[in-house]
């Protein structure tokens, strides 16, 4: 008897410890999961914005593409990493076929009208502001409002609802190329972090 007990207590003590591995291991697969699953959404937008940057602003779906993209950063933004997937692939494969139409990309022009100043939403990032058709209606002239506020932005990949942006209006073509060209070379970056490659472009 004292040895069934024995044993009868050894299977239970097993059972409480298997629960608890259970219970402590839970929340790191599932952290695990999400760091996995922000880094693809990452990646995606990363690949859409590279095919996004060699369509011509003059095709038929160059701004459809761009929407595409600013509303898979603001899923992301949001934490839905499935959704931003989704959206950036769809971009990506829209303007691969764009691309395989043999259309030359153009200079873009900066928007002359519109407003004069932007006040930050929940999910927005410069990029998104940019691509707005009251902006720029080009994500890819984000620089140029990273540039007029310096003094309320530390980092371009970190904007806060509620700042108050002032948007340029009166940007030279050189300007719009040089902002343009820093978007599509900038490199890797990390939130919470001045990128050396965004402290040259606002040097110049």
């Amino acid at each position: 008897m004292k040895i069934f007990k024995g044993i009868k207590l050894i299977a239970m003590l097993a059972l409480v410890a298997a629960i608890a591995t259970g219970c402590a291991s839970k929340p790191t697969e599932d952290t695990s999961a999400e760091l996995d699953a922000t880094s693809q959404a990452r990646a995606e937008i990363a690949a859409a914005k590279s095919a996004y940057a060699q369509v011509d602003p003059q095709h038929r779906n160059y701004d459809q593409i761009g929407s595409m993209i600013a509303d898979a950063e603001s899923a992301l933004a949001a934490g839905d990493t499935g959704k931003a997937i989704v959206l950036a692939n769809q971009a990506k494969l829209l303007a691969e076929a764009a691309i395989k139409e043999g259309v030359v990309k153009k200079t873009t022009q900066p928007v002359s009208s519109g407003a004069d100043s932007y006040t930050v939403k929940r999910g927005d990032s410069l990029w998104v502001i940019s691509g707005k058709g009251e902006i720029y209606g080009n994500p890819y002239q984000w620089p140029l409002i990273y540039k007029a506020n310096r003094d309320k932005i530390k980092d371009a990949d970190l904007i806060y609802p509620g700042q108050q942006f002032k948007i340029n209006r009166a940007a030279s073509q050189a300007e719009v190329d040089a902002a343009i060209k820093h978007a599509r070379t900038r490199g890797a970056w990390s939130l919470g972090v001045t990128e050396e490659s965004d402290t040259r472009y606002l040097s110049r």
